[in-house]
């Protein structure tokens, strides 16, 4: 979860890394919101037929295997993601920009959600913008960071982590 410790990076004053590929590119990636995400496995849920057993409790059948891609299927360049939690959190990101190692992150990613938008009508709805608002609104309250006044928990302590909730669906 690049966001979450780019955020804390942010807030604390440290440096981030960010990578360029080899051709001097941003690195970029499909952010997905994890009400998304939840709303895809719920209606995938609901597509599988009941087939593991009867009353008699016998199995008519076996449970027919899917794998879906649950995706926002609009790659962003991590430097993107950045410039919108700086924005959020009111303060500079101290960038350490390094081409990306061959072992490393990926490069890009894009999925096909093409399955799932067949099988269930999977549309993610929600923007990389408002996804990350949802997520410092609750880091800010979860870390009791002040993000005006430069207060910051985050520094020199661990602070006890609660779990972020889920946000109202759009």
């Amino acid at each position: 979860m690049a966001y979450f410790s780019f955020a804390r990076s942010i807030i604390a004053g440290e440096p981030i890394t960010l990578f360029l590929t080899a051709d001097g590119a941003d690195a970029r990636h499909d952010f997905t919101y994890i009400d998304d995400v939840v709303r895809g496995c719920l209606s995938a849920l609901d597509t599988a037929d009941n087939t593991m057993g009867s009353k008699s409790g016998k199995k008519r059948g076996p449970t027919p295997l899917r794998l879906y891609n649950l995706n926002n299927t609009s790659p962003v360049a991590v430097t993107r993601m950045v410039a919108i939690l700086k924005k959020l959190l009111g303060k500079k990101a101290h960038k350490r920009v390094v081409t990306m190692p061959t072992n490393g992150d990926m490069p890009f990613t894009h999925a096909n959600v093409s399955h799932a938008a067949r099988d269930f009508g999977y549309r993610p709805a929600t923007s990389l913008e408002v996804g990350l608002h949802h997520f410092i609104d609750w880091f800010v309250q979860c870390y009791k960071v002040d993000v005006r006044g430069g207060g910051n928990v985050l520094a020199g302590k661990t602070t006890k982590r609660k779990s972020m909730p889920m946000s109202k669906a759009s």
